[in-house]
């Protein structure tokens, strides 16, 4: 019989895990993505991290957590303002082990807590069928331009006051 699975954990970010959520950021496009996005398409979109001091940077600026397994990093994610998902990375390795859910979880009970009556993603194409399954809905197709290379992605929200409006009805 096997071992259970070690259980992820959260953290708030810290300037010091810059280097490794570079790593994760670009694990998870170049494995993650290849039935979504071409090559170039994916190293478009991975030169967001060649400036760590200015991922840093922005991950700092918003609310960022980290998932850990075994507190080693394996995903992360950060909440932009009190109603967008501006990130939400995994990697490869610790793909579909709930790290992605763990993370999601806590940043809609964030943005609940701060006010956000509805939670909004710019969902890559990979990522889309994650996000409906949490209720996520598409609103809108975009298509953006990073480093001379086109990608699309979906631009999908999730109202958090369901079950307060339910509730306020009975």
């Amino acid at each position: 019989m096997g071992q259970a699975m070690p259980r992820p954990a959260l953290r708030p970010f810290l300037p010091a895990d810059t280097p490794v959520l570079a790593a994760i950021f670009a694990a998870s496009v170049e494995e993650l993505t290849v039935e979504d996005y071409n090559e170039a398409q994916q190293q478009a979109w991975i030169s967001a991290v060649d400036d760590e001091a200015a991922f840093g940077q922005r991950l700092s600026s918003q609310l960022t957590l980290i998932a850990t397994l075994q507190s080693s990093p394996v995903g992360f994610a950060s909440l932009k303002g009190a109603d967008l998902i501006d990130l939400l990375y995994v990697h490869p390795s610790a793909a579909l082990q709930g790290v992605a859910s763990l993370l999601c979880d806590a940043l809609e009970k964030l943005a609940a807590a701060r006010g956000a009556k509805q939670l909004t993603v710019e969902a890559s194409d990979n990522a889309e069928p994650f996000f409906a399954k949490r209720g996520y809905v598409a609103t809108q197709r975009n298509t953006v331009t990073l480093n001379g290379e086109w990608l699309a992605n979906t631009t999908m929200q999730k109202t958090l006051a369901d079950a307060a409006a339910a509730g306020a009805k009975s």
